[in-house]
């Protein structure tokens, strides 16, 4: 299981800092990366290609792990996102990973979910409010 959180922590990192520090080590060479708002990636080569045009033009500003759920070959991460693309307001959301590994503990699948940070009761009046 550390060495599983490890490895998140890394693909974490790596988006915070803008690097690629081996993408290709992490996920494996058939590997599928599914964003929560519909984008997917298809091969290691392809999520290298995508995290490097992504960090062209935008940057992570936070990417906070909350806690991990391990179970067989599967680990759900929660956490806390904050990017800003290029001329435009910064935006966070609270999501969860869900992700399978390979028998070797590469990433053999990561889809991702997503929650909006400002939330709102339809039944007050009072405006959106900010998540936890």
């Amino acid at each position: 299981m550390e060495k599983r959180e490890r490895i998140i922590q890394s693909w974490f990192d790596m988006w915070i800092l803008g690097t690629d520090q081996g993408i290709e080590t992490l996920f494996a060479p058939d590997a599928v990366y599914t964003e929560c708002w519909g984008p997917e990636y298809h091969g290691s080569g392809e999520i290298k290609r995508w995290f490097n045009d992504w960090n062209t033009r935008g940057r992570v500003l936070r990417w906070e792990i909350r806690q991990f759920f391990h179970q067989g070959p599967q680990t759900a991460v929660e956490w806390y996102f904050k990017s800003c693309i290029a001329g435009e307001a910064p935006e966070a959301f609270e999501g969860m990973s869900l992700i399978q590994w390979t028998p070797d503990d590469k990433i053999q699948s990561l889809q991702e979910f997503g929650c909006k940070e400002l939330r709102y009761d339809p039944y007050q009046t009072a405006g959106p409010r900010q998540g936890l």
